[in-house]
C-alpha cells in the first residue's frame, strides 16, 4: 500500500493531541485533512473525498456516532476508526451498530493507530479488487458466492445455497457487527425460535470451515447478533 495515495479526514477537538497525530500520519505520506468540530465534517468530507474516516466519539456541537450516520448515508463502503477515551463496551457496539468499522481507546500508541488504518485500507482495497470477478476475500480464504465456493489455496469447499448465503452476508460485513434479526429475515425469511436454533447450528458450520485462518473471528454478541472479525 503506498500510503501517499490516501486521504485521511481527521476530527479530534484536542488539538495538541491533534497535532501530534496529524504530524506523524504526514510523515508517513499519508494527505490529512484535519477537523474540531462534529458539524464541520459533512461539509468538508464531499470537497476533501477521504479513503478513510477517523473520528473522535466525544465532538463538539456533534458527536463522532451521528458524524458516522451521516457519513454512511453519503458513503456506505469508506472505512470508519473510531478514537474513544470510554471504555464500556457498550460504546464499542454503538460505535459498529452506526457504521463503524474498528475503534481504539484512548490513550493509544500511534504505531498501532496506522497500524489500524493501514489494515482498514488493505481490506477496502481487497474489497474493490474482488468485485470484479465475483469472488470476495475472507483473509487467508477467497469465497466465490456464484459458484457456492470457499477456497483456500488449492482447497476449494463446496457450501451449499444457505451457507452460502449467510457467508456472503459476513463477508459484506468483515469486521462489522451484523444484527442477529437481520440475518435471520435476509436467510430464512423468518425470525421464529426454529429458525433462530438453525442459525446457531450453520454459525457453528462457518467457524469450523474459517477454523485455518486464526485471524477470522465469528465472535457472539449477546442480544445483538454476530461481530466478523477479519484479520
Amino acid at each position: 500500500m503506498n500510503p501517499s495515495s490516501f486521504k485521511i479526514l481527521y476530527v479530534e477537538d484536542e488539538q495538541f493531541l491533534g497535532r501530534i497525530v496529524k504530524d506523524s500520519l504526514v510523515s508517513r505520506g499519508f494527505e490529512v485533512l484535519m477537523l474540531t468540530d462534529g458539524k464541520q465534517v459533512i461539509e468538508h468530507f464531499n470537497r476533501f473525498q477521504p479513503h478513510i474516516c477517523v473520528l473522535d466519539v466525544m465532538l463538539p456541537h456533534k458527536d463522532g456516532f451521528s458524524v458516522a450516520r451521516e457519513i454512511r448515508q453519503i458513503a456506505p463502503k469508506i472505512p470508519i476508526l473510531f478514537l474513544t477515551a470510554k471504555t464500556q463496551a457498550e460504546d464499542a457496539v454503538q460505535g459498529f451498530q452506526v457504521g463503524g468499522n474498528d475503534y481504539i481507546r484512548k490513550p493509544f500508541s500511534l504505531e498501532e493507530l496506522i497500524a489500524r488504518i493501514q489494515n482498514l485500507l488493505n481490506l477496502t482495497q481487497n474489497q474493490s479488487l474482488s468485485r470484479q470477478d465475483g469472488s470476495i476475500p475472507i483473509g487467508r480464504y477467497v469465497f466465490v458466492p456464484q459458484r457456492y465456493e470457499l477456497r483456500l489455496g488449492e482447497e476449494v469447499r463446496k457450501l451449499s445455497h444457505r451457507e452460502a448465503e449467510l457467508l456472503s452476508i459476513f463477508a459484506e460485513n468483515q469486521n462489522k457487527i451484523i444484527n442477529r434479526q437481520d440475518i435471520l429475515m435476509r436467510v430464512w425469511h423468518d425470525d421464529s425460535f426454529f429458525n433462530s436454533r438453525n442459525l446457531d447450528v450453520y454459525i457453528t458450520k462457518l467457524r469450523h470451515f474459517l477454523k485455518d485462518d486464526p485471524s477470522i473471528q465469528i465472535v457472539s454478541i449477546k442480544n445483538v447478533g454476530y461481530h466478523f472479525l477479519v484479520g
